[in-house]
C-alpha cells in the first residue's frame, strides 16, 4: 500500500499544522466566491503538501485548491484541500478535514482525509479496502433509509435564491424519509458514511479536491458514489476543471438508491 503510507505519513504532519494554529486564524472571504473562506493556515498546509509531493513524485500534476496547478503531462494527479471546512476551522468548530486525493487518468486510486480534532485519519487505495486509524471501516448494513441518519451539504445562493428554496425542498423530503439529518458541511459528514455512522451524504455546491478523496475512501468502504443524478463522476482531464461545479451523492448501497429517488440536479 505504497500510497496509502505516504498519503497518512503526510496527513499526520499537516494535522499537527491544523491544530498547533486553531483558535488562533485570521480569515477572508474569497472575492470570487463569498461562500468560500481563506486562512493563513490553508496556505501554509497546501505549501507544506505541495512541496512534499514535489519531492517524493516529481513527475505527478498536483492541483491544490489554495494554489496553481502544477501540470507535469502525467497521467496521475494529485488533488489536494488542505482544509476542508475552512469556515467551521475559522469560527473555532473542529469540524473540518484535510483532504489528499489521487487520480489514475479519470479514476480515483487513492485518497486520505484526516479529521484532526476527531483524531481520526481515513485512508483507502483502490482494490485494498478502506480504514479508519488503520482499522478496516464499512458503511452501514442498512437497507431503509428510515432508520439511518443523513447528511447534506448546503451553501448559499444569493444571487440564485431558487436554488437554495429547492435544495431545502430537496433537504425536506430527506429529513422526511430518514430517521434525521446532520450538517457539518464538511468531509466529515461523509467519512460518517464511509465508517457506517451515517447512512448517506449530498452536496450540491463543490469543486473536484471535495471529491476525489471522499470518493475512494466511500467505495473501498463499500459504499457507491455519483453525481445526485446517479451518474459516474467525470474527472477526465482533471487539471481543466478546477473551476467546475461539482455534486455528491455517496452512500451505502440500498439507501442511494432511495437517495436517487429524491435528490436530483438542480438547473
Amino acid at each position: 500500500m505504497e500510497y496509502i503510507k505516504f498519503i497518512t505519513g503526510l496527513l499526520k504532519q499537516a494535522s499537527v499544522i491544523a491544530v498547533k494554529n486553531f483558535g488562533h486564524v485570521t480569515s477572508s472571504i474569497k472575492p470570487t466566491d463569498r461562500n468560500q473562506v481563506l486562512t493563513e493556515i490553508d496556505l501554509e498546509i497546501g505549501k507544506f503538501l505541495v512541496t512534499k509531493i514535489r519531492q517524493a513524485y516529481p513527475a505527478y500534476n498536483i492541483i491544490d485548491e489554495e494554489s496553481s496547478v502544477v501540470d507535469r503531462n502525467s497521467e496521475y494527479t494529485w488533488v489536494l484541500d488542505p482544509i476542508d471546512g475552512t469556515s467551521n476551522y475559522a469560527a473555532g468548530s473542529p469540524l473540518y478535514g484535510i483532504m489528499i486525493g489521487l487520480l489514475k487518468k479519470a479514476i480515483p486510486i487513492a485518497g486520505g482525509v484526516s479529521l484532526p480534532h476527531l483524531q481520526s485519519t481515513y485512508a483507502a487505495e483502490k482494490g485494498k479496502g478502506a480504514f479508519r486509524n488503520g482499522n478496516t471501516i464499512h458503511v452501514t448494513a442498512e437497507s431503509s433509509l428510515s432508520n439511518v441518519l443523513m447528511a447534506y451539504g448546503i451553501d448559499p445562493h444569493p444571487d440564485n435564491p431558487s436554488f437554495t428554496k429547492k435544495e431545502m425542498d430537496i433537504m425536506h423530503q430527506v429529513v422526511l424519509r430518514s430517521r434525521n439529518l446532520r450538517i457539518s458541511n464538511s468531509v466529515c459528514d461523509a467519512m460518517m458514511v464511509a465508517d457506517g455512522t451515517y447512512g448517506g451524504w449530498m452536496c450540491q455546491s463543490s469543486k473536484i479536491w471535495d471529491c476525489v478523496a471522499m470518493q475512494v475512501i466511500v467505495e473501498e468502504a463499500g459504499g457507491i458514489f455519483t453525481d445526485v443524478s446517479g451518474m459516474v463522476t467525470d474527472y477526465s482531464n482533471p487539471l481543466t476543471r478546477t473551476s467546475q461545479n461539482f455534486t455528491q451523492c455517496a452512500a451505502a448501497p440500498a439507501i442511494h438508491r432511495q437517495l436517487l429517488e429524491i435528490c436530483h440536479p438542480i438547473p
